[in-house]
């Protein structure tokens, strides 16, 4: 086999694409061609200086990957697995654009979809999915992140009014949102809310000194006397069932996002140890590199049919939310690894923007933690195999 040239695509090794179909194939074709027009020569600078390209947001949305999977009001109505295919080239650009495309239509586009009234979807639907507004989801607090029923924002009635008062922490879009859904305590149990930016009281500051996600934006949000009207409530939304709802469709792009960086990490170590020669040969060649390598391909192969699997199970209407924090825990755990040990073959060049394994490793120390952490998805696993809780 000496003289071949070397995979240019590492899930090749178990012919992943050959169960797909062509316009699931299509989709993720479509998708991977704008991002390397439009982001991958770009987004080591826009990581370095800390960037958002906001600007692109009109451009995803003619993509239409904005709410993609949603049925209706200028949505595409693709399949599960259309989206996360999707989502797996998104993250394999950065995971700073399958945060932003999975904050608007897996958070922000469906809590409307899913719980708003008629005329809530009618104003928003439309323009998020355009990308001409842009959503953000406000569930966690300085002090609750993986305990939300104990969040201390709270809405009281006044009049015919809501009165809104709190504060929300790590909130991805939030400082550039035009609408924000937000989940507050109220006498009748947790409810959802649209806050559209500008409303007095609502104000936002972007979070800085980032080390992960720094080609996104991350805010606080915060609500002081915001007075809202009853046509600001999510009328479909009582209780934590409504963002938790929610947070299993952004999980679910999760876990094909962490197989697309993996697979560009590795991708790009592959390529890095054809071109690289150390004593005197391709260090692609010496066995210890090839033993990480095989070792990897096997870890994203193994990811990347989970995700399908539990894509098709989707699309059935049988998945389970603790299937998809299986799905969560173990592509981000596996995605981490792969893209620490991609960064040890590339040598000091993997600390160089230059290359993206370093990159995509400190934006999943991010994913990993966000919607739910490691230890929660662990947790919800094991209650589904025991039938006991175990967060208390």
């Amino acid at each position: 086999m000496s003289g071949n040239k070397p995979m240019k695509d590492p899930l090749a090794l178990l012919d992943i694409a050959s169960v797909l179909s062509d316009e699931e194939r299509e989709i993720q074709a479509t998708v991977a061609k704008f991002l390397a027009d439009r982001v991958r020569p770009h987004i080591g600078e826009w990581f370095e200086n800390a960037h958002f390209a906001s600007e692109l947001a009109p451009e995803l949305g003619k993509l239409g990957v904005l709410g993609m999977h949603l049925e209706g009001y200028g949505c595409a109505g693709v399949s599960a697995v259309g989206y996360g295919l999707a989502c797996l080239e998104l993250e394999a650009a950065d995971s700073g654009f399958r945060s932003f495309v999975s904050v608007q239509g897996s958070l922000s586009m469906y809590s409307i979809r899913k719980w708003g009234s008629e005329e809530q979807r009618q104003e928003w639907l439309p323009r998020l999915a355009a990308g001409e507004a842009i959503g953000c989801f406000g569930l966690t607090e300085p002090d609750f992140g993986s305990d939300p029923a104990a969040m201390r924002t709270r809405a009281v009635r006044d009049g015919g009014d809501w009165i809104l008062n709190g504060s929300k922490m790590w909130i991805t879009n939030g400082g550039i949102a035009d609408v924000a859904t937000v989940w507050a305590q109220t006498e009748d149990g947790v409810r959802g809310f649209l806050v559209p930016r500008g409303t007095p009281g609502f104000t936002t500051r972007d979070i800085k000194q980032k080390m992960s996600l720094r080609a996104s934006i991350t805010s606080e949000l915060h609500f002081d006397n915001v007075r809202l009207p009853e046509s600001a409530r999510l009328p479909g939304a009582q209780g934590l069932r409504g963002p938790l709802s929610c947070l299993n469709e952004a999980r679910f792009g999760i876990l094909f996002g962490a197989v697309g960086a993996a697979r560009d990490c590795l991708q790009t170590a592959i390529d890095y140890a054809d071109a690289r020669v150390q004593f005197g040969r391709p260090i692609s060649a010496f066995q210890l590199t090839q033993r990480k390598f095989a070792d990897m391909a096997l870890s994203l192969g193994n990811a990347a049919l989970l995700a399908l699997h539990l894509g098709r199970l989707k699309d059935l209407g049988t998945l389970r939310p603790e299937q998809v924090s299986a799905g969560k825990l173990n592509n981000v755990r596996e995605a981490l690894a792969i893209a620490r040990e991609c960064r040890t073959v590339l040598g000091a060049n993997g600390i160089s923007l230059e290359y993206s394994p370093l990159r995509h490793a400190n934006n999943l120390e991010s994913v990993l933690t966000y919607e739910g952490t490691s230890e929660v998805h662990t947790l919800v696993v094991g209650q589904a195999l025991t039938g006991q809780a175990a967060y208390r």
